[in-house]
């Protein structure tokens, strides 16, 4: 079931930003919309599987291209320099999904985030709580305010090569992906058939860390894993990176620390009806990280996709979709 044209956008004028969204379905006064947050390095076709089914359940979906990514592309104050960095910390991005909802007469939705879309969603509380109808996590858990700052303490766990430090040098990153940007895309789109946790330490070459940077410089014929794309959808990746670059999406890295100081004042609590969806061999979120979750969300549902890695939209849609749906039915049909 194709219901949306991946490129043809419709625009929106935000603060600031003309945000290129997707929607499917027909919004409905007595069930709320949902949005879907992509994360890094993906962009809204990353949902393109979980639309269909969400809509056939009678929900209307919204899918934006995220500030930094795809046809939204950067802040239209950005020029380029570390003084615009700013422009992507957490109170622009929450804003830029209160401001969509705005621009569309939607009061509430229920948001759903992975990976960096994930921590965006579970900011939400705490940024625009009237917003919020539920929330969905997938892959990325709430993760309750650091008691060090956060680069430091990656920092401390990981290394200086692990690439969210290695993130924090202005300039540094975007470089390097953007001098390749289909071997850097080949890169971070392989399957889970490696993402087993227990075997992350003996791969070297940067594998052990997460040293993206230095895993670049390395031989591409010793990557483990598997592509996960199909070619035509590895090909729109890389027209959406190719147009965007991606300093954008790295710039959102570079405000764990303003994030950090700015929720210094948040209670840690999240009280609308949430949905966690984790999977067994991710090894950037594992499930683990979704353990104490209960002791910050009250009304919480969880499960486990077997056998799926970091990718869940493209490795496992059809368990995630139906996941999802019959939460959303439950809760909001």
């Amino acid at each position: 079931m194709t219901l949306i044209d991946w490129d043809q956008p419709k625009y929106l004028d935000l603060p600031d930003l003309t945000m290129a969204i997707f929607q499917a379905g027909t919004p409905r006064k007595d069930r709320p919309s949902v949005v879907l947050c992509h994360g890094f390095p993906e962009i809204a076709y990353s949902w393109r599987l979980i639309v269909p089914p969400l809509v056939e359940a009678g929900f209307h979906v919204i899918v934006p291209d995220q500030r930094g990514y795809g046809y939204t592309g950067l802040a239209k104050s950005d020029v380029r320099d570390a003084a615009s960095v700013s422009l992507y910390d957490m109170q622009h991005l929450c804003g830029d999904l209160a401001a969509m909802l705005d621009a569309l007469d939607i009061d509430q939705a229920v948001f759903a985030g992975h990976d960096w879309g994930g921590l965006v969603t579970w900011a939400l509380p705490f940024y625009h709580p009237s917003r919020l109808a539920g929330l969905i996590g997938v892959n990325t858990p709430f993760i309750p305010r650091l008691t060090l700052e956060p680069i430091e303490a990656f920092r401390q766990a990981m290394g200086d090569d692990f690439y969210i430090v290695a993130f924090q040098e202005h300039g540094r990153a975007e470089a390097v992906f953007e001098a390749d940007t289909a071997r850097t895309l080949r890169c971070f789109y392989r399957g889970s058939d490696f993402e087993q946790a227990e075997a992350v330490p003996k791969l070297g070459s940067g594998w052990e860390n997460f040293a993206i940077l230095k895993i670049l410089d390395s031989d591409e014929a010793g990557w483990p894993g598997k592509p996960i794309l199909h070619p035509a959808d590895f090909d729109h990746y890389l027209r959406a990176f190719t147009r965007s670059g991606f300093r954008g999406g790295i710039n959102w890295y570079r405000n764990f620390t303003r994030n950090w100081e700015n929720s210094a004042d948040f209670e840690q609590n999240v009280d609308v009806p949430c949905l966690m969806v984790c999977a067994e061999n991710d090894p950037f979120l594992p499930p683990s990280m979704a353990e104490d979750m209960p002791k910050y969300v009250g009304d919480l549902e969880t499960h486990l996709i077997r056998d799926c890695g970091h990718w869940t939209q493209n490795e496992k849609p059809e368990e995630l979709s139906r996941l999802m749906s019959a939460w959303l039915g439950c809760r909001f049909g």
